[in-house]
């Protein structure tokens, strides 16, 4: 989670809050002119701007709380959702290069591959030169029966397109 994503909610948090102590102070206010004013009040103009002001105000504030709760118990269960299906491709991802007996150079590969790294790049990472990558890349292919980038990450995606939903542990 960035910083900016986690300030956010408490940015809102402290608006509501002030928010709620403006729309108590305006009540308040109200209330004490309509006993000043007695039954005056309610045929006056100024008065009933200001009371319909206040609801307005209260009806903001709850409306923005509720809002404030959904859209955090949505983030919630997302990430929770992104956590089983981030765990779920690591299962896929090991369970095939345990199916294809990599070894632990062309796993480390196939994991950089699969981000999305190029040649040079992951090279680069590891401290070897690109024909041994390229090297590495053949034999994940050739074991992987495919014949290139696009097929080796489509295998996966094909995976976790056709695994069924693994529902949460339950918590006892």
């Amino acid at each position: 989670m960035t910083l900016h994503s986690s300030t956010k909610p408490v940015s809102l948090l402290v608006l509501i809050v002030a928010q709620t102590l403006c729309a108590a102070f305006f009540l308040w206010d109200v209330i004490v002119d309509g006993f000043d004013m007695g039954l005056t009040a309610f045929v006056s103009s100024h008065f009933i701007v200001e009371f319909l002001a206040v609801l307005a105000l209260i009806a903001g504030v709850i409306f923005e709380a509720r809002y404030l709760s959904t859209l955090l118990r949505r983030k919630a269960h997302l990430e929770e959702q992104l956590g089983l299906a981030a765990g779920a491709f690591h299962d896929i991802v090991e369970a095939r290069f345990d199916a294809w007996s990599l070894t632990p150079s062309e796993r480390d590969v196939a994991h950089f591959t699969l981000k999305g790294f190029g040649i040079a790049e992951i090279a680069q990472m590891r401290g070897s030169a690109e024909g041994t990558v390229k090297a590495h890349l053949n034999g994940i292919y050739r074991k992987a029966g495919v014949t290139g980038r696009g097929a080796f990450v489509g295998l996966f995606i094909e995976d976790l397109m056709t695994t069924p939903h693994r529902a949460p542990d339950a918590v006892a």
